[in-house]
């Protein structure tokens, strides 16, 4: 039996870190983990502009409020569904996902949390296991199931080395060009049909 684990942001909605950076006006909030390996850091580096500009929880959530589904992609995910078990794995938080869960038609996902003050103020983060990605598809290996993995960032390519299919999804031209073995698509019919022809095998 398989499972279909896919990456959230860049694959089915855009990226929340990117959008809050343009309502802000403070573009160090653009580095996401397409550009940054290492997710602590990441973050850590991110709640620093955050105390130093005041902002919090709640100007994240107004922003993410805005943000909707790429077009296309809850009708991919729908179809998707209806042919195999689906789980969304992410390096956001649950903070974050909840209001995109809805307008994707709540689906399973699997993401951390935040560390938040009395204030609204973003103090750290716990994330749900390490690696969450790659360790997740593991623990669904071991108990049986065929992994397919798809996503679009450095953080991604542990679970997509991992499964016994994996493909890029609207990734950058250089994780295309380091990691030649993997399909890339663009688009949703193209990763659906690589997919289902898995499936099919």
């Amino acid at each position: 039996m398989y499972v279909t684990c896919l990456d959230l942001e860049g694959v089915l909605v855009p990226e929340i870190w990117i959008a809050f950076a343009e309502a802000t006006g403070i573009p160090e909030l653009k580095r996401t983990t397409r550009d940054e390996p290492d997710y602590d850091k990441l973050m850590k580096f991110r709640i620093g502009i955050l105390k130093e500009h005041g902002l919090g929880l709640k100007e994240i959530q107004d922003t993410i409020a805005t943000i909707d589904p790429m077009p296309g992609a809850k009708e991919f995910l729908d179809e998707l569904r209806s042919i195999t078990q689906v789980i969304i794995i992410s390096d956001t938080f649950t903070q974050f996902a909840a209001p995109l869960m809805k307008k994707l038609g709540w689906p399973t996902i699997f993401c951390n949390s935040l560390e938040v003050a009395e204030n609204g103020e973003i103090t750290g983060f716990k994330m749900r296991c390490e690696q969450s990605k790659l360790s997740t598809v593991k623990a669904l290996q071991s108990v049986g199931f065929e992994t397919i993995a798809s996503g679009d960032s450095f953080n991604d390519l542990g679970m997509i080395q991992a499964s016994k299919a994996g493909f890029l999804f609207r990734t950058t031209d250089q994780i295309k060009k380091d990691f030649p073995q993997f399909p890339a698509f663009e688009t949703y019919d193209e990763l659906l049909s690589a997919i289902k022809e898995e499936i099919a095998k």
